[in-house]
């Protein structure tokens, strides 16, 4: 079955050996502070409350920024993590929908039901299964696909029950409890929930409250002390941590920054596991995010290859210019570069 993309191990793989030019470009975490808050994301921990947009428009007011997205819906009732990419970094906000999640669950049986059988009936969910979304959602209520990773860490105290789950993103919790209820024969509800994870963004990896956001601003407006909101703050590149990964040679960015397609002499090293039509990452060798891409070749063949494309650009996210040009275009008909 399927796992997660947090459990997913990969190697990084070198290809051919080159150096950096350390004049164009900064390493993510070395970014000036108003390039650093432009490409930036923050994991943050999601209140009771508001709704996921007010969150995010009062990341905007907070920042003084133009535009922020968030990582996935919470209902307002619903806590935990959030992620709000900032300005530039909205371009990759894809990556945070499609990634998986986790929550931690209470739920209220309408009956006394042995723990036993609950066990039994809720690892029955876990893989593929057929959900509609909710009455209360705002997508459209088509019957669709969803997979569950995991059912665990099940305590029990009367007729509460707390589980954490895995899921696939786009899974709605709410339904999942009533589903179980009706296995079950009983009936059941979701009494309580909370985000503990989506994609790379954790708990434990510096979750933070809208009030820390805006003392780290604060303090870098008053006092000119950017270090806090460097802490608060962290480079997009996180976000897309758990994306298989392709390096390429300074020579080469600038052509992708311009949305051409990746050829396999621009390719430095790369991770394991790369299948075609897998959705990469294309990286500098200072570990900038340029594009997000589709892969054209698996590992195996971009490392025996010596020409052809590797990946198709889908969604530049440096900005022009950052590296110089170093390349000419073979078809200006279709902007593609060997």
């Amino acid at each position: 079955m399927e796992i997660p993309l947090w459990e997913i191990k990969r190697e990084l793989l070198v290809k051919a050996d080159e150096m950096t030019d350390q004049s164009f470009g900064n390493l993510p975490m070395s970014r000036p502070i108003r390039d650093y808050i432009k490409y930036g994301v923050v994991n943050l921990d999601k209140p009771a409350g508001p709704t996921s947009h007010e969150v995010s428009a009062w990341v905007k007011r907070i920042l003084k920024i133009e535009h922020a997205g968030h990582g996935g819906t919470l209902d307002p009732g619903v806590t935990g993590i959030l992620p709000i990419a900032l300005e530039e970094a909205t371009k990759i906000v894809q990556v945070l929908l499609l990634s998986g999640k986790e929550y931690v669950c209470v739920m209220r049986l309408h009956a006394s039901v042995p723990s036993e059988k609950v066990i039994t009936v809720m690892n029955e969910f876990v893989g593929d299964i057929l959900q509609r979304p909710p009455l209360r959602s705002s997508v459209r209520r088509s019957i669709r696909t969803r997979r569950i990773y995991y059912i665990d860490d099940l305590e029990f105290k009367s007729n509460w029950v707390l589980f954490r789950i895995g899921c696939q993103a786009g899974t709605y919790i709410r339904k999942i409890c009533f589903d179980i209820g009706e296995a079950l024969g009983c009936g059941a509800h979701m009494e309580e929930l909370r985000r503990t994870r989506t994609g790379p963004f954790t708990e434990n990896q510096n979750l933070v409250s809208l009030y820390d956001l805006y003392d780290a601003y604060d303090q870098w407006i008053s006092k000119n002390d950017e270090t806090y909101l460097r802490q608060v703050i962290k480079p997009m590149e996180e976000a897309s941590a758990l994306l298989p990964r392709i390096q390429i040679r300074d020579s080469a960015v600038d052509a992708i920054c311009h949305g051409a397609n990746l050829a396999v002499p621009g390719v430095l090293s790369l991770d394991s596991g790369i299948r075609k039509r897998t959705i990469v990452g294309i990286y500098t060798l200072k570990g900038e995010l340029v594009a997000l891409a589709r892969a054209l070749m698996s590992t195996e063949d971009i490392l025996a290859k010596e020409h052809g494309l590797a990946a198709d650009t889908l969604r530049v996210v440096m900005t022009i210019g950052t590296y110089p040009k170093m390349w000419q275009s073979n078809n200006k008909s279709d902007g593609k570069t060997e």
